[in-house]
């Protein structure tokens, strides 16, 4: 039998996008915008799996607020498919709440978890890399997408490879011998160079009852919260059980609270195009750009004389440069942003600013929505 036939696959699309405002507010988080002219981060996540699954297998955990929004961007979605968490509580709650759900969905499933803000340029290795992963899940093992390093990133953890194993789907395979926390550049240039090492993506795959099994092994709290939510699937207090129990499951990311605990945890080291948008910057490296360098986005005019490897969104005014490089610009409806394109990383600090001031009119919305707005 072919294990694609048991694969669910779990959108994660919560997260708030701080460090792309001004376009990514709390009404519209990055998930929810188009940066590409192809449709929203998350449309484009969804319509990259259907050629592997059909949507009757896919399912998006995102947060209350946003659950009628992720409904109305993905109509082809059953709508019971898209299930929002009462508080957020880190990813191995979001992700244990996507397993118990890909049970109930398909009974014996293989369950692969995604993110709805990654930019994946190879669609097809993407999907026979979860179909591969896919395989190695069945035989029992907990599976990670390594993605096969470039250049000596020190934003991002690695996996470390040890001893191969059988290959699935002509993908090589390796056991994990520990996943390494975001290096210095002397220990990133090294993990280039020993080709042992892969970017941790945080795309994951495994049979459900074995998550299950680590939840119960390392985050029991976690497990039986999850079981009790779980029980009420298909009764008159399921709702009232989520509401309940949700917000008292411990918060832990998924890497620490299981994957840096678990045994029997194998990688496939892949090519796929990935990209985590985390920031301006990023979409300045990944979008296509004039012959100057420049990415240039948005309805409003742009006049751009001896400007270089510049990002500009502009939503409806005119924006004019002469003799600058290097920069972020991002104009909307109530606010601009400016910066170093090295400072992206940044810009989180002006939000924090922002709420500390009590100026929550500019972090809620900028009225500008992804049906109406184009990219960027």
């Amino acid at each position: 039998m072919n294990v694609t036939n048991r694969l669910v696959i779990v959108i994660l699309a919560g997260g708030s996008g701080t460090r792309l405002w001004p376009r990514s507010r709390q009404a519209y988080p990055k998930q929810f915008l188009d940066f590409t002219g192809q449709g929203t981060m998350l449309q484009e996540t969804f319509h990259r799996l259907t050629p592997l699954v059909p949507p009757e297998r896919i399912l998006v955990v995102t947060n209350a607020q946003y659950v009628d929004l992720a409904r109305r961007q993905l109509p082809e979605l059953p709508a019971d498919h898209v299930i929002g968490e009462p508080l957020p509580r880190g990813t191995a709650a979001a992700v244990g709440l996507g397993a118990i759900l890909a049970e109930h969905v398909q009974p014996g499933a293989i369950m692969a978890s995604v993110h709805a803000d990654h930019l994946i340029l190879k669609p097809q290795a993407f999907r026979d890399a979860l179909a591969a992963a896919a395989e190695v899940a069945d035989r029992g093992s907990l599976v990670t997408l390594g993605i096969k390093p470039t250049f000596a990133h020190t934003g991002l953890g690695y996996v470390e490879q040890g001893e191969s194993l059988a290959a699935a789907g002509g993908q090589p395979v390796f056991r994990v011998v520990r996943f390494v926390e975001k290096p210095d550049l002397a220990t990133a240039e090294r993990f280039l160079a020993d080709g042992r090492h892969s970017w941790n993506s945080g795309l994951f795959a495994w049979r459900v009852d074995r998550i299950m099994d680590e939840f119960a092994r390392h985050m029991p709290e976690l497990h039986a919260g999850l079981s009790e939510i779980a029980a009420a699937f298909g009764e008159s207090d399921a709702a009232a059980t989520l509401q309940r129990v949700f917000p008292t499951l411990p918060h832990q990311t998924i890497d620490y609270g299981i994957m840096e605990r678990a045994e029997d945890i194998a990688v496939l080291p892949v090519d796929i195009g990935w990209t985590d948008i985390g920031s301006w910057a990023t979409l300045l490296e990944v979008l296509d750009s004039d012959g100057s360098g420049n990415v240039i986005r948005g309805r409003g005019l742009t006049v751009t004389p001896d400007t270089r490897n510049t990002l500009i969104y502009t939503a409806e005014r005119l924006v004019a440069t002469i003799g600058v490089e290097n920069l972020i610009i991002i104009d909307t409806n109530d606010a601009v942003l400016i910066c170093p394109r090295e400072r992206a990383e940044d810009v989180r600090e002006i939000v924090d600013q922002l709420k500390q001031g009590g100026h929550d009119a500019y972090l809620v919305d900028a009225a500008v929505h992804p049906t109406t707005d184009p990219e960027i």
